[in-house]
């Protein structure tokens, strides 16, 4: 393959953007090229990840996710499948097939690591992008949580009180 058919897809995976020509470069350069025909498994939820795997080319689907089998969603060329096992330990999500030919980029953490080893300012820009990530998330939660507690406060206000028991011997 050759390296612009590489560095490519790269440029538009969200945790590259901002990285430099060069960094991007050696990422493409270090990540393995792997073949997948038509019904081979790519990734397996549940099974331990030791990288993320990019789809150069080719069509894959999702076929489970989190023990989910809602019948097969496509994953499109430019899919970046099982990115946090390419920087902590983790195990894949999702079950991911070739619905054809797929050819993928297979990025290892140990790869990633040895760069950011090397490279402190790779480490630190995905330092920042993980963090922004969570940011967003915990902004997420704090809005649904914010949801969840006006239904709550609607549901209270709206739900009529009991009637008191009526006692023994009253008339």
């Amino acid at each position: 393959m050759p390296i612009d058919r590489i560095v490519a897809p790269l440029l538009r995976v969200p945790l590259f953007v901002g990285l430099k020509p060069l960094q991007i470069t050696e990422i493409a350069r270090q990540a393995e090229r792997c073949k997948f025909d038509r019904g081979e498994i790519i990734t397996e939820v549940g099974k331990p990840a030791d990288g993320a795997y990019l789809i150069v080319s080719g069509r894959a689907e999702r076929v489970a996710s989190a023990g989910i089998e809602d019948g097969p969603e496509p994953v499109e060329p430019g899919s970046l499948i099982g990115e946090m096992a390419m920087l902590v330990e983790h195990s894949y999500g999702a079950t991911v097939v070739a619905a054809e030919r797929v050819l993928c980029l297979r990025l290892t953490r140990a790869a990633i690591a040895e760069q950011m080893r090397e490279d402190a300012a790779l480490a630190l820009h995905f330092q920042r992008r993980i963090a922004d990530r969570l940011w967003r998330v915990a902004d997420e939660l704090r809005e649904i949580d914010g949801a969840l507690a006006a239904c709550g406060q609607e549901r209270t206000a709206s739900t009529p009180e009991p009637a008191p028991a009526a006692t023994a011997g009253s008339s």
